[in-house]
């Protein structure tokens, strides 16, 4: 078993009268986690079921407070696995709370969908909501040297429990194409009731290209021959499925940034390259500069969520082509990276320095990326 930085969290979360939720794409171990903390209960009376059951998701969705007391009747707590398919699920979560100020919920769902809306909603002030991304470098190495000899795995194959714990490289690639096939695009197509998955796979592919590129909506929907408002809706539901995710511009309004074009990178290395059906080697490969560059900034991302530093990310460039990979703005301030699969350590840009003269900058390569993305 692969411990998690967020189970003891989630354990210390767990609270009568509170909801707690666990979100995140399927795959990524939210219901191992679960069987976790509930071998942690052991003494405690624990009722697990599954979102995606049909009589399941009847009872819970039912607003009938005698049939939710009947079913947690004598439990301490209730476990819901997927709980993004039942029906005004929060309103009902709501009443169970209510009506058994002692219960403690935990539920999980595979994707944000509007689960964190209907859940946040209804129980103001007694919801508390979580991340899992696929594993972070913490998760799966142990120490420097471990982390340096995984990389080339981790930049090609992701990271992705069962990813990870296959040995077999042909089986690594088998596995990202069940989660690509089955489970991402079952999300993605449930999604406001979406039906074209070449489309979808088309869009994706455009972005896998785009890595460390502003990208254009327009130049989207030239190329797939749809509208920037269809581009727009489908990058927002690609977002929710926690496929991708993007960054802003950084400006404060220095008239040669540019901030209007976002980039987009993907949660998992892993995802990206089954999309693009690439798993050559390093070696043998034009574009490790970008798994590289997708892999420092999901990493850094998950480090601060995890962490719960609350920094906000976002790269910089401007028209002349001056630019830099990562800005992550906290309370200590700035803080600039430019990422380097390679040994080279570069300076930061002219223009940056001028007008940021208070901000730390610095190179992260193979030689000092473990204390940048090591939680």
């Amino acid at each position: 078993m692969i411990s998690r930085y967020l189970t003891q969290k989630l354990i210390q979360n767990l609270n009568g009268g509170n909801v707690t939720a666990l979100f995140g794409a399927r795959r990524t171990g939210k219901t191992v986690i679960m069987e976790m903390i509930n071998k942690s209960l052991s003494e405690k009376k624990v009722l697990i079921l599954n979102g995606e059951d049909y009589d399941v998701a009847n009872v819970l969705s039912s607003h009938r407070t005698e049939t939710l007391g009947n079913l947690v009747s004598g439990y301490d707590f209730l476990f819901i696995d997927e709980a993004q398919g039942i029906p005004d699920i929060g309103q009902n979560l709501k009443l169970l709370i209510d009506t058994h100020p002692k219960l403690s919920v935990f539920v999980t769902g595979s994707a944000s969908f509007d689960l964190k809306g209907q859940i946040g909603e209804p129980l103001t002030g007694r919801s508390r909501f979580f991340t899992l991304y696929p594993l972070a470098l913490n998760e799966i190495t142990h120490g420097f040297m471990d982390a340096f000899q995984k990389l080339p795995t981790i930049l090609i194959y992701g990271s992705y429990p069962q990813v990870v714990m296959e040995q077999n490289v042909k089986e690594k690639r088998h596995i990202l194409e069940n989660i690509r096939n089955g489970y991402l695009l079952k999300d993605i197509l449930q999604m406001e009731n979406i039906k074209d998955s070449l489309f979808v796979m088309n869009l994706l592919r455009l972005l896998a290209f785009q890595i460390g590129n502003d990208v254009s909506f327009n130049e989207l929907a030239r190329n797939l021959k749809t509208t920037v408002k269809t581009i727009q809706r489908y990058l927002e539901i690609l977002e929710k499925a926690y496929i991708i995710f993007r960054l802003h511009g950084f400006s404060r309004n220095l008239r040669k940034e540019i901030s209007k074009s976002p980039r987009f990178y993907f949660w998992d290395n892993g995802i990206r390259n089954i999309i693009i059906s690439n798993f050559n080697s390093i070696e043998m490969r034009d574009d490790t500069g970008k798994l590289w560059e997708n892999l420092c900034v999901s990493e850094r991302l998950k480090k601060q969520v995890y962490r719960e530093s609350f920094s906000k990310f976002y790269f910089w460039r401007t028209y002349d082509q001056q630019k830099i990979d990562l800005i992550e703005e906290n309370d200590n301030g700035l803080e600039a990276f430019e990422f380097k699969w390679g040994n080279k350590v570069v300076k930061a840009p002219k223009a940056f320095r001028d007008n940021y003269p208070e901000a730390n900058f610095k190179t992260i390569n193979r030689d000092n990326f473990f204390q940048f993305l090591n939680i």
